[in-house]
């Protein structure tokens, strides 16, 4: 697997792209892509980030780690790829970190792959 760094464009309030039905990707908008849909593809990551979403604005740590039958430090793991994707951010309280997803980014993602409606 490749270690290649990315850096991610930052995610404003509205589309941010054309949809992949509509124009091919330039390479860096595929290569961002990428490293979002790696993020997601991974059943304990898409599990966390929709426990993430589907919260009442944020949810703690503490409250995801029981969750799972792997080790705290494998969910911090998973969290930091997430964060890393800009699908979720995060403040540290205290000795917890609370969690909440970046709309944004999942519009993003929405956007992209967005298919027009079918013809009746």
């Amino acid at each position: 697997m490749s270690k290649q760094e990315i850096t991610l464009t930052p995610v404003s309030g509205g589309a941010c792209c054309t949809p992949i039905s509509d124009a091919a990707l330039d390479p860096a908008a595929a290569a961002e892509g990428a490293v979002v849909f790696k993020a997601l593809a991974d059943p304990i990551r898409l599990r966390l980030l929709s426990m993430i979403t589907s919260a009442a604005g944020e949810i703690c740590v503490c409250d995801l780690t029981p969750q799972f039958e792997v080790s705290g430090p494998t969910i911090s793991h998973h969290l930091k790829v997430l964060r890393e994707a800009g699908l979720v951010d995060c403040e540290r309280r205290g000795t917890w970190v609370y969690y909440w997803s970046v709309p944004q980014r999942l519009e993003w993602i929405a956007t992209l792959i967005a298919t027009p409606a079918p013809l009746s």
